[in-house]
């Protein structure tokens, strides 16, 4: 029995001497306990990610926002069908995967049309895409005129605003806690509740921003434009010339009405300057050469 009380004495020894004077790691009062200040220090910070490089360093997370754009030049015929089966695609998707944001479709003339889509998908719905649009353009008697990725950092306005939004949220608690626990006067507790409310707002705004940009990360923005893929022998090829035929009265006309109206016009002109030149040479000239010295 002794030398289990004596085991069970030991641990109590090591913490009394742990606590020494000479020792003031966690003596101080107010002071956290050991293991607490262990969870303290393995929380991750929001600027560092969860995963480690290979030295055990934090790699800080990057942020990047693609945009993709996709031109396809196909028959007039396959337009519709093409774009309506690239909608039909992302609908299927679901909105969690991709959302059609805008289309439109313009017809010219049979031979003559134009479209383009615009919607955002997920990373890997747009890279399946991607990977098979040539092959539908090529399967369509078309071809893809041209291929645009670009990409925009994100890293820093995402991280900006988590830190700002966590601020907030500790001011936020703060006020709260102030308003439970220390009640004083009535213009105290107003001014408080004012801040308390600006705060609240400064907050849902945070989110709202870190939202939309934490969206524009997920789901990547894709362009797709359709355009008429020209038949040299086809009636559009051919339709300029037949416009200038069907216009051949109508611009003659044109032409003859633009003449006379530039000759009305000008007319006042002609007869003002006709009279000014009679004068000149029937009353004024003689007059000067009267008065030339004969040598």
């Amino acid at each position: 029995m002794l030398w289990k009380s004596a085991l069970a004495a030991l641990p109590l020894a090591m913490m009394a001497a742990c606590g020494a004077p000479g020792d003031r790691s966690y003596s101080s009062p107010g002071a956290p306990a050991p293991a607490e200040m262990m969870m303290k220090m393995a929380e991750p910070s929001y600027e560092a990610a969860q995963d480690t490089a290979g030295g055990g360093a934090p790699v800080a997370e990057q942020y990047i926002a693609y945009a993709h754009s996709v031109g396809m030049r196909l028959p007039v015929k396959a337009i519709e069908p093409t774009m309506q089966g690239h909608i039909a695609a992302c609908n299927a998707a679901g909105p969690s995967v991709c959302i059609v944001t805008n289309s439109w479709l313009n017809a010219y003339s049979e031979d003559s049309a134009s479209a383009s889509l615009n919607l955002r998908a997920t990373p890997a719905w747009i890279d399946t895409f991607l990977s098979g649009v040539e092959a539908e353009a090529t399967a369509a008697k078309g071809e893809i005129t041209n291929r645009q990725t670009t990409a925009e950092d994100l890293t820093v306005s995402i991280i900006d605003t988590g830190a700002r939004l966590k601020a907030q949220q500790t001011l936020q608690e703060r006020l709260q806690k102030l308003l439970a626990e220390r009640p004083g006067e009535l213009g105290e507790l107003l001014e408080t509740e004012r801040e308390l409310a600006r705060v609240n707002g400064e907050i849902d705004s945070l989110k709202s921003t870190l939202a939309a940009l934490r969206q524009r990360v997920d789901m990547s923005q894709l362009s797709v434009s359709y355009e008429t893929k020209i038949n040299p022998v086809s009636q559009g090829a051919l339709q300029p010339l037949g416009e200038a035929f069907g216009s051949f009265f109508y611009n003659l006309a044109s032409a003859v009405a633009a003449v006379v109206t530039a000759f009305a016009i000008g007319l006042p002109w002609l007869l003002l300057l006709g009279a000014l030149l009679w004068i000149w040479l029937r009353l004024i000239w003689p007059r000067i050469r009267k008065k030339k010295p004969v040598t």
